[in-house]
C-alpha cells in the first residue's frame, strides 16, 4: 500500500477492453511515507480528484475484483484530512 497525492490524470485513446470506463490518475507518493519513490499511474474506481490524498494498492491486491485487467496499481481509498 502507498499513500500519495493525486497530481493529474491521463487520457487514453486506446486501452484494454477490461479497462474501458475507468480513469487513470497520476500519483505522487508522499515523501514521509516512501523512500524516494517516483510518480506512477493508478486506476481510479472510486472517484478521487486531483489534489486529494489517496491510499493505493499495488501488485496483485490492485486486481481484486478485476482479475482479467492488466492493473498494477489501484486507488482504494481517499484519506480525510
Amino acid at each position: 500500500m502507498v499513500v500519495g497525492k493525486v497530481v493529474g490524470s491521463i487520457v487514453s485513446t486506446r486501452k484494454c477492453e477490461n479497462l474501458v470506463g475507468n480513469k487513470f490518475m497520476i500519483i505522487e507518493p508522499l515523501e514521509e511515507m516512501s523512500a524516494g519513490s517516483a510518480r506512477f499511474v493508478a486506476i481510479d474506481n472510486i472517484g478521487a480528484g486531483i489534489g486529494e490524498t489517496v491510499l493505493v494498492a499495488t501488485g496483485s491486491a490492485a486486481r481484486v475484483g478485476m482479475e482479467n485487467a492488466p492493473v498494477d496499481a489501484a486507488i482504494v481509498g481517499i484519506v480525510d484530512e
